[in-house]
């Protein structure tokens, strides 16, 4: 049975645009997003890895580097088929914009129908990313692999091994630097694990915590 870990790339600050990236050069992630991505290597450090396969988006390559930072022998491998949705005449445009088109509610609501202009339909990237991660599995038996990608398609997948119909993949929430566990060997498929951030807890502390303050509350 292979073991496929779906791990989300840590956070950037493209989103403090209140753009769309999808597949657009030039997002890195920022302090926040690095430490998130070191905490991410140091929960991986044990882990038996055998390949780790990334998006070829910066911001995921970035997180996946944390993680071959614990395992020297590993390289990260771009994979194509992993990378973000295509949203083609979406792509940077504002989503406040994006909400007032027809097409936004479809996306919400049907997403089985939704068809970005000149992009992909989210039914042709469900298909795309479980045919990926099918051949993955078919490519290293009994293997533990990690796939570093985007939270949409991480919830097409998961949706599909659930057993969910498309349309209802947005109600999987997959957060920044989560792990999501899959098993696949020749019948069912197992998932173990949904975004798993507890890697994640101690920098979400250490940011809640104030100042100390000494016992005369100077």
């Amino acid at each position: 049975m292979t073991t496929i870990l779906l791990i989300r790339h840590a956070v950037n600050d493209f989103v403090k645009t209140g753009k769309l990236a999808g597949r657009m050069a030039g997002v890195h992630l920022n302090d926040e997003g690095l430490a998130q991505a070191e905490a991410l290597g140091r929960r991986l450090a044990e882990a038996p890895l055998h390949r780790v396969y990334s998006s070829p988006m910066e911001r995921t390559m970035e997180t996946a580097a944390a993680i071959i930072k614990h395992h020297p022998q590993l390289a990260v491998e771009a994979h194509p088929e992993i990378t973000e949705v295509e949203y083609g005449a979406w792509q940077g445009k504002k989503i406040s914009e994006l909400q007032r088109r027809k097409m936004w509610a479809v996306v919400q609501e049907y997403p089985s129908r939704a068809r970005f202009p000149n992009g992909e339909t989210l039914h042709g990237v469900q298909v795309r990313i479980v045919n990926a991660i099918e051949a993955l599995a078919r490519d290293h038996p009994e293997r533990m692999i990690a796939l570093v990608f985007h939270a949409d398609l991480i919830k097409l997948a998961l949706a599909h091994y659930l057993g969910m119909h498309l349309d209802v993949f947005q109600r999987i929430v997959i957060s920044p630097a989560s792990i999501s566990t899959l098993h696949l060997g020749h019948s069912r498929p197992f998932i173990i694990g949904m975004n798993d951030i507890a890697h994640l807890l101690e920098l979400k502390k250490a940011r809640q915590t104030p100042d100390a303050v000494s016992d005369r509350g100077e």
